[in-house]
């Protein structure tokens, strides 16, 4: 950041989610409900498929990266959203906007690649099971998960160095809840055309990237199930990528209407309500999803309690004498 960012701009005003006094209170509320829901149900699928022995396959290792990258982005923009329902002025520093800024791109397109690279999981698992385990061996994991932590860091510093290397104007309102790319464009006095054309020839890679390895996967999935002779066989194969492809619409669908809408309807109120939906309601959502709807991490988690209860009886009643 040079000298004129500096001097000019050492913070922002967040607008926030509403500027009726009423509504405070109860948005608080829902929201922290929300986030904390986020926090537990994600933090519990980290463990419980990092402890127990039957989730050590690849689709539940994307899994626990998936329920990294949520609170991820949702930590980023959940606490400081909090703190602005209850505070009088919703200001935010020059530098905490810029983390912030870094986070929210970097956890949002990891996690984009992390649900294609679960597509190409499930494709293999269901297409290709007999070379599954060396198709989908260790290394070919995290090399899927590697790769995308390191473009995403790489895309978010670049897009976040640009802008911040530019020239603000007097004018330090945010029209949104949190520093997002596209409020902090407008209140630019420098030349944003560089700048955007980063963003959108990354945004579209990536978007368009990742969502293409889903649909060819899904593809080959629904034509390798159709082929298959007895309805057992393909409920079974159904069941196994139900959840994955519940949590890819619902995330590429948000995704989509907010980028992908045409500028005559497009408005940052519109905006707000989608960044709402994709930073604090999907990570809340995906291990519902993800564990309502798998039975293996519903017995894993029975076998933990169970586990826990015999542990704390045992303590409770002591050794025999």
């Amino acid at each position: 950041m040079d000298k004129h960012n500096l001097t000019v701009l050492s913070e922002f005003i967040l607008m926030g989610i509403t500027d009726r006094p009423e509504l405070q209170a109860p948005l608080f509320g829902l929201f922290l409900i929300i986030y904390v829901i986020s926090v537990v149900g994600n933090l519990g699928t980290i463990i419980l498929t990092k402890m127990d022995s039957r989730l050590q396959t690849p689709m539940y290792f994307f899994l626990r990266h998936l329920a990294i990258t949520d609170p991820g982005y949702s930590t980023a923009v959940g606490p400081k959203m909090l703190v602005n329902f209850v505070v009088d002025e919703n200001t935010i520093s020059c530098y905490f906007c810029a983390t912030q800024l870094v986070f929210v791109i970097m956890f949002i397109t990891t996690e984009l690649f992390i649900l294609s690279a679960m597509s190409y999981d499930r494709y293999v698992a269901i297409c290709n099971p007999l070379c599954y385990t060396i198709i989908m061996s260790r290394g070919v994991c995290s090399v899927l998960v590697e790769i995308p932590y390191l473009y995403s860091t790489f895309f978010s510093l670049l897009v976040t160095v640009k802008i911040f290397n530019l020239s603000f104007c007097g004018y330090n309102v945010i029209r949104h809840f949190y520093c997002d790319s596209l409020p902090l464009l407008s209140l630019l006095c420098s030349d944003t055309h560089e700048i955007k054309l980063v963003i959108f020839i990354f945004s579209v890679f990536d978007l368009i990237s990742s969502l293409l390895i889903v649909l060819v996967s899904y593809t080959l999935i629904i034509v390798s199930i159709i082929k298959l002779s007895s309805a057992e066989g393909r409920h079974k194969a159904f069941s196994t990528c139900g959840s994955h492809l519940t949590g890819v619409v619902v995330f590429y669908g948000t995704l989509i209407f907010m980028y992908l809408q045409p500028k005559s309807s497009h408005s940052f109120d519109t905006d707000k309500m989608a960044s709402i939906f994709y930073t604090l309601v999907i990570p809340m959502l995906n291990p519902l999803i993800y564990s309502l709807r798998n039975k293996n991490v519903k017995y894993a988690l029975h076998r933990t309690l169970e586990k826990k209860k015999r542990s704390n009886l045992g303590f409770r009643i002591g050794p025999c004498k």
